[in-house]
């Protein structure tokens, strides 16, 4: 197995290269994973900057000591996708984060579409996106990534139909569509945004809104998706498609 991933807030290390895990991760090495002196581990902030370590101890519970064996940046993937993600009724969006981040989207956009059933208001919203928030940065952790995708606020429909007129590629997915995901001609840098709409599907005047914007409706298949699945199944095919699975 590759090794576990932590987060970090920082990459100070002490003389020799001492650094010491402690407080909820530190918690979690020694008291859950029981890390042993001689493994290995990555801290990561998240935003790519990882450095690799061998576990020399523990102190109490809640601290791990590890020798930082060195300090690295990794790239930013090209091309970035994003997918803008309506908002699925229950738990449904966090499984939707989930396994956008484990599959490697880059960044994802809450959408209040007018179909929603759910509605992110007052503290009830705030709570909503503390949640996918903390979802993508344990499925970070899980996935082995070391950068983690960037949950924004909840955009309203204007500001989705900004977002797709700066892309390099935009796109709906929706049963309009007469060419599918998987055969279009993709950037081979730059930005892609993809739109998941709700269950009840996207409306006609917010298709309208998005094409205007520049965003061509697209099919994945002959199947519907969840909406909670679809943008993973359509993340999947771009990072096929764009190379950055080769």
């Amino acid at each position: 197995m590759t090794a576990p991933v932590f987060v970090v807030g920082h990459f100070d290390a002490g003389a020799g290269g001492r650094y010491v895990l402690e407080g909820p991760e530190g918690r979690h090495a020694v008291s859950v994973k029981r890390l042993q002196p001689g493994e290995e581990v990555v801290l990561t902030d998240g935003a790519g900057r990882y450095a690799v370590c061998d576990v020399i101890g523990t102190e109490g519970k809640d601290r791990l000591i590890v020798h930082m064996t060195s300090v690295s940046e990794e790239p930013a993937e090209s091309p970035r996708v994003t997918v803008v993600q309506a908002l699925p009724k229950g738990d449904r969006g966090e499984l939707a984060v989930e396994t956008m981040t484990e599959t490697g989207v880059d960044a994802i956009v809450p959408w209040q579409a007018s179909r929603c059933i759910t509605q992110w208001k007052g503290d009830r919203g705030l709570k909503a996106l503390t949640k996918w928030r903390s979802t993508a940065r344990e499925a970070g952790k899980q996935s082995r990534r070391f950068r983690f995708p960037e949950v924004a606020d909840l955009a309203t429909s204007k500001q989705v139909a900004a977002l797709l007129a700066e892309a390099d590629f935009a796109a709906v997915l929706h049963e309009s569509g007469d060419e599918p995901l998987a055969t279009v001609e993709l950037p081979a840098e730059g930005d892609i945004v993809l739109v998941v709409g709700p269950e009840g599907g996207v409306s006609p005047e917010e298709l309208a809104l998005f094409e205007e914007a520049g965003a061509k409706p697209y099919v994945l298949g002959r199947t519907v998706l969840r909406t909670s699945t679809a943008g993973t199944a359509a993340t999947a095919v771009l990072l096929a498609r764009t190379g950055r699975w080769s």
